[in-house]
């Protein structure tokens, strides 16, 4: 596990949009493709914010019509980024340090290249457990 790098565990490609995108539009493409985030990009695939499930529930909770309100309003724009060649274990600690389950992986550019989450990371950890088979 300790030389698994992100890029052997993240998702690609990630589901990007933009902030004026409406929220109902965003919940929609989340279930149709089963997942809990969606990155939103600026130029060049930059992320910009992350659009949660959790942040889904706040718009429900404002009694605000998804259909009004857009991500860029409910989005988290303190964005947490890790690497594609930074170690699992390091971009790991960096998600449980930031109390965050969702990280957009970014090239030396700052572009968004694919995702690292939760599941991601739990996916590896059994991989890398697993009994050999032979």
């Amino acid at each position: 596990m300790t030389d698994t790098l992100v890029s052997d565990a993240m998702t690609t490609p990630m589901l990007t949009l933009d902030a004026d995108t409406p929220v109902d539009e965003a919940a929609r493409g989340m279930l149709e493709a089963g997942i809990k985030s969606v990155v939103v990009v600026g130029e060049a695939c930059r992320p910009e914010g992350i659009f949660t499930s959790t942040d889904a529930v706040r718009v429900a909770a404002d009694a605000t019509p998804a259909d009004e309100a857009t991500v860029g309003a409910y989005m988290t724009t303190d964005v947490e980024t890790v690497r594609p060649d930074d170690p699992l274990t390091v971009a790991a600690r960096q998600m449980v340090d930031a109390d965050i389950s969702h990280a957009p992986v970014t090239d030396a550019d700052g572009n968004g290249v694919g995702i690292l989450t939760t599941t991601d990371l739990a996916e590896a950890l059994s991989a890398a457990d697993a009994p050999i088979q032979g």
